[in-house]
């Protein structure tokens, strides 16, 4: 220090005379200067990650990776870096992805004699209260969690729950049926379809739909959920500067957080009215769960924490899939009409069309698998943090306090792993010879292990059957405003425009609405 004063006082611009607080500034901008250049050339030089394949700019400080995320690129800077670099990038200082599907298990699975890895909590967003939701906690509360609301999402509760998603899909394609009663209008199905999703997670998590479809617009509940992804990337980013919850207020609106309490006031509003009618015979999430005593069960504050993230989760990710599946099937030749043929084809009336009959629907199925790989919903995921000295994965040692990932989009897309990756075609799931050599172990939109998505069964039965009922009813258009509907930022799931497609009455349904 002594030594940093007398080279200021010694400078040729006489800093000696300097006002002592300006003296003081230019010593703190010093050696701040000296910090950040010795960090960087030890980022660069002498990190345990030095030899990890990934751009300088990287590893040498995270701006550029603050760029990516709050610029709602990460998915696909990631997926751009590890064509370039491989399957293994060191994609910031302290975090490495891995685009071998061998990684999915080695970092997500159970790993016999070991525990589990903890998420990095960074990219995990806080929910509406205190309580850690079933994303963010322990992995002892996790399973509690877990077990209490696994019956509601087990086979027989989802065949249960069928006449309730039925009676939304119902009012789905009435609506839209109202809308083409002239013989064809142009809606945005973007908002169509998450209108019925949810509406459907609505009634399931709280007794109550949100009446999106009846009213045709966004409820205040659901509305505020799309200006907290934005808010998310900020704090992915806050969570790793010093003072970083400090700034949040700052950074983000006083609008958006005022709308954030009082969509968090109404969601504990609405778990407290669902417990009040208490295991009403109802098959939705809640009913088991408020069977069971509280160390088995879960507390109000418990179930509020969780009942927002069973809306997100069963929700806009669904609707997501939909609304990307519509726009490959209306934009890539020929895969709309054999649709057509398999759904027209596999029935004679419309209540036929059920969830166990949509099963047997082959072509539908590839066609959502190839959607899920092509347009996963949260096409970057959430990493998982190496414990202790550090561990191997894919073959590469990986020391302790190093975020670790599969990049979603960037696995689902990689040449390594397919063949014509950046190619939306269906029969890759429909064992066609050609694509043999794809790797189908890399899609994995729902993630693996015990932290998995446990609504994976719900989420293919709605989307079976909303798509089924769709192609069913209306022939469909894209309209030439959307043609470039695809490219979109993200912010942990699809920032999503308008979907605008031209619907038209399906000759067989003319006169039976």
């Amino acid at each position: 220090m002594t030594f940093l004063l007398r080279l200021i006082s010694s400078t040729p611009l006489s800093f000696a005379n300097v006002n002592p607080a300006i003296g003081w500034l230019i010593l703190l901008v010093l050696l701040g200067a000296c910090y950040s250049t010795g960090w960087i050339i030890y980022n660069l030089c002498f990190h345990p990650l030095a030899s990890f394949p990934g751009p300088k700019s990287n590893a040498a400080t995270p701006l550029p990776f603050f760029r990516s995320v709050l610029g709602g690129s990460l998915p696909m800077d990631a997926q751009r870096l590890h064509e370039k670099y491989g399957d293994v990038v060191r994609i910031a200082p302290n975090e490495v992805t891995f685009t071998n599907p061998e990684a999915w298990k080695e970092i997500y699975a159970i790993r016999p004699g070991k525990p589990q890895r903890p998420k990095d909590q960074r990219h995990v967003s806080v929910g509406p209260n205190h309580i850690p939701s079933i994303l963010r906690t322990d992995d002892q509360t996790h399973a509690r969690y877990r077990r209490s609301l696994s019956h509601g999402f087990s086979e027989s509760s989802l065949q249960r729950q069928e006449v309730i998603v039925k009676g939304y899909v119902d009012l789905l394609i009435q609506r839209l049926h109202g809308l083409a009663k002239s013989g064809s209008a142009t809606v945005d199905m973007t908002c169509w379809y998450n209108y019925t999703t949810f509406d459907i997670i609505g009634d399931l998590a709280f007794g109550e739909s949100f009446g999106c479809l009846q009213n045709s617009q966004y409820h205040f509940w659901v509305s505020v959920i799309f200006s907290h992804f934005r808010t998310a990337a900020w704090a992915n980013v806050l969570r790793r500067v010093p003072a970083g919850n400090f700034l949040m207020k700052w950074i983000v609106p006083k609008e958006v957080r005022e709308q954030k309490k009082h969509q968090n006031e109404m969601t504990k509003e609405k778990v407290r009215a669902r417990m009040e009618n208490g295991d009403n015979g109802r098959p939705d999430f809640l009913s088991n769960v408020l069977k069971q005593p509280l160390e088995k069960g879960m507390t109000e504050d418990e179930l509020v924490s969780n009942s927002y993230v069973l809306i997100i989760a069963g929700s806009e990710t669904t609707a997501t899939l939909l609304s990307g599946v519509t726009y490959y099937i209306l934009t890539v030749p020929g895969v709309l009409d054999k649709l057509k043929a398999e759904i027209r084809g596999a029935f004679t009336s419309e209540d036929q069309i059920t969830w166990s009959a949509v099963n047997q629907l082959k072509y539908t199925l590839a066609v959502l698998n190839e959607g899920l790989r092509m347009y996963p919903p949260v096409p970057y995921g959430f990493p998982r943090m190496v414990e202790g000295k550090g561990d191997f994965i894919c073959g590469r040692w990986v020391p302790g306090g190093t975020a670790v990932g599969v990049p979603i989009l960037a696995a689902h897309r990689s040449t390594a792993n397919f063949k014509s990756p950046d190619a939306f075609i269906p029969e890759r799931f429909m064992g066609a010879s050609e694509f043999e050599s794809d790797n189908r172990n890399a899609v994995q939109a729902f993630s693996v292990g015990p932290r998995n998505c446990l609504g994976r069964n719900l989420a293919y039965a709605e989307m079976r059957l909303i798509l089924a009922r769709m192609i069913w009813n209306f022939d469909m258009e894209l309209a030439p405003d959307s043609k470039q509907w695809i490219k979109q930022p993200s912010y942990v799931v699809w920032e999503k425009g308008s979907l605008n497609v031209k619907l038209t009455p399906a000759l067989h349904t003319i006169g039976t609405k």
